[in-house]
């Protein structure tokens, strides 16, 4: 197996069987995302005890990249502080507009790696990461990709 075939599956099963899916009645904080150019929508709550990321948890629809991007962040952000988090998101958003990417530092969200090859689809997989910038920041105005 190469490695576009393991990032391809780790997409599937983010799609297939998201993490972290669902409200989280007890947020402190909460945005919503939406991307008009695929209808993919996104409920972000966000649980923060002091500057860290209690727990996140996410709702709503999108296409497969949209719900796997949001899996992926949703564990890769929790239990981080929002710092870390910030720096989470400039490295994913690099990524996915085509900056060199730090592997091994990103873990399991170099899955989304493939998806800077195809433009369209860099608003799906951003989507989840600029809701939680959003949450982060107590913006409660909702967050489009246009």
């Amino acid at each position: 197996m190469d490695l576009a075939d393991l990032y391809r599956d780790v997409i599937v099963d983010h799609n297939r069987s998201p993490r972290n899916r669902g409200r989280l009645p007890a947020a402190c904080r909460h945005a919503e995302g939406n991307n008009p150019l695929c209808g993919d929508r996104l409920l972000l709550d966000v649980d923060l005890d002091g500057d860290q990321i209690r727990n996140l948890r996410f709702d709503g629809s999108g296409c497969a990249i949209s719900t796997a991007s949001a899996s992926l962040m949703s564990e890769a952000v929790k239990g981080r502080t929002r710092a870390e988090a910030a720096e989470l998101f400039d490295a994913v958003h690099g990524m996915l507009t085509g900056a060199p990417a730090d592997v091994a530092r990103l873990g399991k969200l170099a899955a989304l790696t493939g998806v800077a090859q195809f433009p369209a689809r860099v608003k799906c997989a951003s989507l989840a990461w600029h809701t939680l910038n959003a949450a982060l920041a107590g913006d409660v105005a909702p967050v489009t990709t246009e």
